[in-house]
């Protein structure tokens, strides 16, 4: 098959409703599918389709840059971000930072949002005016996200696995200015804030397994370390005897 509309969502109980919804404006080969990563992309290269519409939640907050993969792997996909409920903007933004042509919001009122439906079907592009003030804004500061390098990977499991930034520049033999960096876009690449969102989003896109959740610094200890405990000295010789 060749053509048509993709909608990638996750809540499945609602497939039918989006096809449906889609089909009523006239648009045929409609297909609707939870599916994700390399199953989604086998689904592209098969259906070949006119536009591919995804959750804005379908990643999570990392959706724009999940996209943006997409984007560098299909480069003439036109491409939708939606979202029916509350999304920051400023994430939001970021799916256009990253390629994605397309992106509205129920929250940002219904005559926009059906709108931007009838934009995206015809063929054209739609951006919610919220995003579009938000880049206007910020438009010298903006950086699409890049690809992750395997070495940027190997940051993220290092800090999933609880390693310092000295920890991590002595594991992989980099400087730390050069892991702070790299720290630094992988946190704007993934939009998260510290390790604690990272290792949340790094499970839930697979970059880390559980099974990898398990290596410690060569230098690991204790700290603070336990205090000794002396035993057997000559006073407790003395205690035992008068015991006995």
């Amino acid at each position: 098959m060749s053509g048509g509309t993709l909608v990638v969502s996750r809540a499945v109980n609602n497939h039918n409703y989006y096809k449906q919804r889609i089909e009523s404006k006239g648009i045929k080969n409609v297909y609707v599918t939870d599916v994700d990563r390399d199953g989604l992309n086998s689904i592209i290269y098969k259906m070949k389709p006119d536009l591919m519409i995804m959750g804005a939640r379908f990643y999570q907050c990392s959706t724009p840059y999940m996209m943006g993969v997409i984007k560098k792997e299909f480069c003439n996909l036109n491409m939708a971000a939606v979202c029916y409920d509350d999304y920051p903007a400023d994430l939001g933004m970021y799916f256009i930072v990253n390629g994605v042509n397309s992106y509205f919001n129920m929250f940002e009122g219904i005559d926009q949002f059906n709108l931007g439906f009838d934009k995206i079907l015809s063929g054209k592009v739609f951006v919610s005016e919220i995003v579009q003030k938000r880049i206007a804004v910020r438009e010298s500061n903006l950086i699409p996200a890049i690809k992750l390098s395997q070495t940027k990977l190997e940051v993220i499991r290092c800090v999933c696995n609880g390693f310092t930034k000295k920890e991590i520049a002595e594991n992989l033999y980099l400087s730390p200015s050069t892991v702070e960096n790299y720290r630094e876009d992988i946190y704007r690449c993934l939009n998260v804030r510290n390790p604690e969102e990272l290792f949340k989003t790094a499970l839930r896109l697979n970059l880390v397994t559980q099974d990898e959740l398990v290596f410690c610094h060569r230098n690991h200890a204790l700290k603070p370390y336990p205090k000794k405990q002396i035993t057997g000295g000559r006073n407790d010789f003395k205690n035992k005897e008068r015991r006995n």
